[in-house]
């Protein structure tokens, strides 16, 4: 060693920086901790959020469905209207697994699945306050 350089063991120096020395890295495998509670959180919530988005998509196709056969009963499109509500629900990426037609209004029964989940939706169409 150079004259003049002094090297304190450990054991003399101040206490604040042997705690600093003993927790170097500690930053690191909290930052690791945080980082894999993120990752299980997101593994956790993506397919939730699949399905309802799912439940959405079946909604939107009973809906259109049922709007297709209201159409047919009505005259407004030829057609069978259980036969066109069975076309736009598959269109829609759907299943149609019931269609009612009551007077001049429609009820359909649809159904779709995710990530291992059966959705099924159902809508009506046709005049308002119609009791059939």
């Amino acid at each position: 060693m150079s004259r003049g350089t002094r090297v304190e063991p450990v054991a003399d120096m101040p206490r604040s920086s042997r705690v600093a020395r003993d927790e170097a890295g500690a930053a690191s495998v909290a930052a690791l901790g945080i980082v894999g509670a993120i990752v299980a959180v997101s593994i956790a919530v993506v397919p939730v959020l699949g399905v309802f988005v799912a439940s959405q998509e079946a909604a939107n196709a009973a809906d259109a469905a049922a709007l297709a056969a209201a159409d047919a009963i009505s005259g407004a499109v030829p057609g069978v209207p259980c036969e066109i509500a069975d076309a736009v629900a598959s269109r829609n990426g759907a299943a149609l697994i019931g269609c009612t037609a009551d007077g001049p209004a429609a009820v359909v029964h649809v159904t779709t699945g995710r990530l291992g989940f059966t959705i099924e939706a159902a809508a009506r169409a046709g005049p308002p306050g119609w009791g059939g």
